[in-house]
């Protein structure tokens, strides 16, 4: 190809592309090229080869070597290089330009100005902090004016990347149900000193485990809410989409005493990855094995949470496949239950399949909606908040009424 320096596996085999991609782009990061090691990875991911313009290969290449590491020539230059943090990449990975963001990030491109929710009379839409010996995170917090008193509910909703609650509640339309069903809803926000693409850090080892990291601070601010609000025990709830719904399959995994049931919209299983390559090969359906010395967390869960899972089929950020290993991983703590496939279309006209695995009750205990033609998007959400898709079923209804069950 004229312009372009290509490996002769490019074209023939996509795969082999996308694993030359990130083995070439973790060389680049590691000799501070961070930059072209960005557009790399953006190349690779939208099927355009997994090495970059001859244009620019001056600025990316060659990369230092080991032997080149300690002299003093290459020491300088690595100086005036720019050290951008992981966030900052991730971030330029999702700029309008990309084709496909990675890491479960929603691009900035799709947020706009919106006008200031408001909760109606009687009920309170309030900012608060909460702090706990694993950190501290800002949150809102929707209190209905319905159902007020003892054994209300308590679903905890955690955003995607560039999300903030405020836009994940508009989206989602979750006040709205909050008030027609009484339970109360808190938005946890993630920290831009935690992940500078406000990203709640799934992919990280520390961030995957009971008691550590930032499932400690939700599961912490999870049980204040409930003490505050006396929320009944067998009503509490955690949901999430992209990232947020890969926090909130890690939440259900390490704290299955305290969530009830939880909701992943296009997110990942908990333990998909263990650090940002693994993370990408997730992302793109492939996953990898763990580095040497670097395995993945074990589950601690000794009996399945509920869950309900949503991902749209035409998904280009969060592969499908992802759907179904969680769907896979709960079903197998679900020995002897019962399976049956429900097709359906939406108001909106998008088909969509609902697998739905019952106990020996009949209680529903695990759903998997595929829905065709949804992309990276909450299924049925509102147009005032980024990433939504009006046309498909109503996640939000469908995820209340599975968490409630007979209650709503």
């Amino acid at each position: 190809m004229s312009g372009e320096k290509r490996s002769s596996g490019d074209a023939r085999d996509p795969e082999s592309s996308l694993d030359a991609a990130l083995q070439s782009a973790v060389r680049l990061t590691r000799n501070l090229h961070v930059v072209e090691a960005t557009r790399l990875l953006r190349r690779a991911l939208s099927g355009q080869g997994a090495t970059l313009p001859m244009d620019d290969i001056p600025r990316a290449m060659p990369p230092l070597t080991d032997a080149d590491a300690g002299s003093a020539p290459a020491a300088r230059a690595a100086a005036s290089r720019p050290r951008l943090p992981l966030g900052t990449v991730l971030d330029l990975l999702h700029r309008p330009e990309a084709s496909t963001p990675g890491l479960g990030l929603l691009s900035p491109a799709a947020r706009r100005e919106r006008a200031p929710l408001r909760a109606p009379e009687g009920a309170a839409y309030l900012t608060r902090t909460h702090t706990c010996a694993s950190g501290s995170r800002d949150y809102r917090l929707y209190v209905p004016a319905a159902a007020a008193g003892r054994g209300r509910g308590l679903v905890v909703m955690l955003h995607g990347c560039t999300q903030t609650p405020d836009d994940f509640a508009a989206g989602t339309g979750m006040n709205a149900l909050a008030e027609e069903h009484g339970f109360v809803v808190a938005y946890p926000w993630q920290s831009s000193s935690a992940n500078q693409s406000g990203c709640w850090n799934w992919f990280k080892p520390e961030d995957q485990l009971r008691d550590r990291g930032e499932p400690a601070i939700l599961a912490s601010l999870t049980k204040e809410l409930a003490l505050e609000h006396d929320i009944d025990s067998a009503k509490v709830f955690v949901g999430g989409l992209s990232a947020g719904g890969a926090m909130a399959a890690i939440l259900a995994v390490a704290y299955p005493d305290l969530y009830r049931a939880v909701g992943i919209h296009s997110g990942l299983a908990h333990g998909a990855a263990s650090d940002l390559v693994s993370a990408f090969a997730a992302m793109r359906g492939t996953p990898v094995a763990p580095a040497p010395g670097q395995g993945r967390p074990a589950s601690r869960a000794k009996a399945s949470v509920r869950t309900i899972v949503f991902h749209g089929t035409s998904d280009q950020t969060v592969h499908p496949s992802n759907g179904d290993a969680i769907f896979a991983a709960a079903r197998m703590r679900l020995n002897g239950a019962a399976e049956v496939r429900y097709p359906g279309r939406s108001a909106g006209g998008l088909s969509y399949t609902r697998k739905v695995v019952t106990d020996a009750q009949g209680r529903s205990q695990l759903e998997h909606w595929e829905i065709e033609g949804l992309g990276h998007a909450w299924s049925g959400g509102h147009p005032d908040g980024s990433y939504t898709d009006l046309l498909g079923p109503d996640a939000s209804r469908e995820m209340i009424r599975f968490f409630f069950a007979a209650e709503c």
